[in-house]
């Protein structure tokens, strides 16, 4: 039998944790709007397509926010979503790029060959472009498309950009986590280079203004710009709250009583994003957009729990197939929505938006072959039984195959050391390796995660490789039920089968050193030609003798990040 172990906290205190509330019209530090726009509310009508805003928020913590009992203050977020439909049946993935891909897409990794781990920066790989986008279905049906924030979804060659995949506009980071202020990425020792981009030029001149404020203040300059008759897609992807962990003084002021410095950083910027939410929000009413938005709140996986983040009461944290890891948080807020001020139990994935958008938006879904989104609206707006009665999480062939698993122990159908895991109904099935396994509850302690006792640990089943949990009856995974339900465990591991069948080959191409900043001005960006292959791997050998004036121009590259960080430490006084 497992055995855990919980010492140092009150079970109770744990969960009883209310976030403070505040003012909600206060003035925000990040806000460029004066006074409160909002005029006098017309009545909800589909009579014009509607506006929508898709905020997706990275790395935050399924606990983090007001309304899970977070002792984070998130007062833009908790009203939203208690005006709206809080979704809590709701999934992503469990790291950056997949969540991404299946949210563009609408289908799962296995299908856009994705399923293993991220697009680094140096990879010449994107998401396949023979995918049909949401921003560019939404394009279709007559909507102008802008996107705020962090891609990561490949960029090698100018095919991958933003730009040419359906949005008109975009203002953002190309690879997975830069500098909060000077916008650097370093993908290994002295391989960094500066990331941020205006549509698909380098942004210079943006550095040293904190991306969460400068990402709140571009939404609200596109819709200052931008008709409200006629429908608009705004995709926010806010680097918040990913490390590393920066936030402006102030924010962290707020937090000075948490012990823990991580978490008392992370608090502050989550709390500075829900302020930018608010911004934007004050926005969408100022200049005539509301009574016709619809509002999409995602993360995009679990918190990452040795960066300030908590999922509690869930096991896992982020990169794991555990509750932890993929259950995010999500909520609709809208006036269309025909039953508001509840929360919805609607089984839900990050693909499902797709087909959904899609459908608000009046598009043409007829010739879009294999999607696995759902069509959810009903279930949101009007409390109806959701489509989706399974979620495939992923199958990943490459991942470390578990030590102890076997093809026998997969009733000879499904060798159970390759990572996997799926659920059907109320049955969740893992295999493999699922990932660090752990209940971790909030970070209140100076010293947390160092102290051994601040975290609930499992001290056996080491040596397992297939777990299967009633997720409903049992949402923090404690139960462990494949021993006792080998049918259910069996009738899963076909599903899994069937699902493989269907996958198409993984995309994990080799780094190469075309990728280097130094070859590309001191910048990410596209760096292989349109006549290079989709994925190309050429060996870049001679890199060093094709671009020796660029090599010698960019020695001046490592001097001048460090006068630009410089510069932004001045500027923006942060602790």
């Amino acid at each position: 039998m497992a055995v855990y172990a919980l010492t140092g906290f009150s079970l109770v205190s744990l969960l009883s944790f209310g976030y403070l509330s505040w003012d909600w019209m206060k003035p925000s530090l990040v806000a460029d709007v004066a006074t409160d726009p909002m005029e006098k509310s017309l009545p909800p009508t589909f009579t014009r397509p509607p506006h929508i805003i898709f905020i997706l928020t990275d790395d935050q913590g399924y606990h983090d926010i007001g309304y899970h009992g977070s002792d984070i203050q998130t007062p833009t977020l908790d009203r939203l979503a208690a005006e709206g439909v809080k979704l809590e049946n709701y999934y992503i993935q469990p790291i950056c790029t997949p969540s991404r891909s299946q949210l563009i897409t609408g289908r799962y990794q296995i299908h856009t060959g994705l399923q293993h781990s991220i697009i680094r920066p140096r990879q010449p790989n994107c998401l396949p472009l023979d995918q049909v986008t949401l921003p560019q279905k939404l394009q279709e049906a007559g909507y102008s498309t802008h996107m705020v924030g962090k891609w990561h979804l490949g960029f090698y060659k100018k095919e991958c950009l933003p730009t040419r995949r359906g949005f008109d506009t975009f203002l953002g980071s190309l690879t997975g986590n830069v500098d909060y202020y000077t916008y650097d990425n370093c993908d290994g020792p002295d391989v960094c280079g500066y990331d941020l981009h205006e549509g698909e030029d380098v942004a210079w001149d943006q550095s040293g203004k904190y991306s969460t404020f400068l990402y709140a203040q571009r939404v609200s300059k596109i819709l200052a710009s931008h008709s409200p008759k006629e429908p608009i897609f705004i995709y926010v992807a806010f680097q918040a709250v990913h490390t590393p962990l920066q936030s402006p003084k102030e924010y962290i002021y707020r937090y000075r009583s948490m012990g823990n410095v991580a978490r008392r950083k992370y608090a502050a910027m989550v709390t500075c994003m829900d302020e930018a939410v608010k911004n934007i929000t004050w926005a969408l009413k100022k200049y005539g957009y509301y009574d016709n938005s619809v509002i999409v709140f995602s993360t995009d996986n679990g918190g990452q729990t040795f960066s300030g983040g908590s999922n509690w009461p869930l096991r896992g944290r982020k990169g794991t197939y555990w509750e932890g890891g993929v259950r995010g948080i999500g909520f609709v807020h809208s006036p269309l929505i025909k039953r508001k001020r509840r929360t919805s139990w609607a089984l839900v994935h990050i693909t499902d938006w797709y087909p959904t958008l899609v459908s608000l938006a009046r598009g043409n879904l007829s010739n879009v072959q294999g999607l696995d989104g759902y069509d959810v609206w009903p279930a949101i707006s009007e409390g109806k039984e959701s489509p989706r009665t399974e979620i495939l999480h992923n199958i990943d062939p490459l991942y470390n195959h578990a030590k102890y698993g076997s093809l026998e122990d997969g009733f000879g159908i499904w060798n159970t050391a390759v990572q996997a895991s799926i659920r059907v109904g109320e049955w969740k099935l893992l295999t493999g390796d699922p990932g660090y396994s752990d209940w971790i509850p909030p970070q209140t302690l100076t010293n947390f995660p160092g102290s051994w006792w601040n975290l609930e640990r499992l001290t056996d089943g080491l040596k397992k490789s297939v777990w299967l949990f009633n997720i409903t009856a049992d949402p923090y995974e404690r139960y462990d039920l494949s021993e006792q339900r080998p049918d259910v465990v069996r009738t899963l591991l076909a599903r899994l089968v069937h699902y493989n069948r269907t996958a198409i080959p993984v995309r994990y191409p080799a780094e190469n050193p075309r990728a280097h900043p130094d070859f590309n001005g001191g910048a990410w960006g596209p760096w292989a030609s349109e006549d290079d292959g989709e994925e190309w791997e050429g060996g870049g050998e001679s890199l060093k003798s094709r671009n020796k004036k660029k090599k010698k121009k960019c020695k001046i590259c490592k001097l001048r990040s460090f006068f630009r960080k410089l510069n932004t430490r001045l500027m923006s006084n942060r602790i």
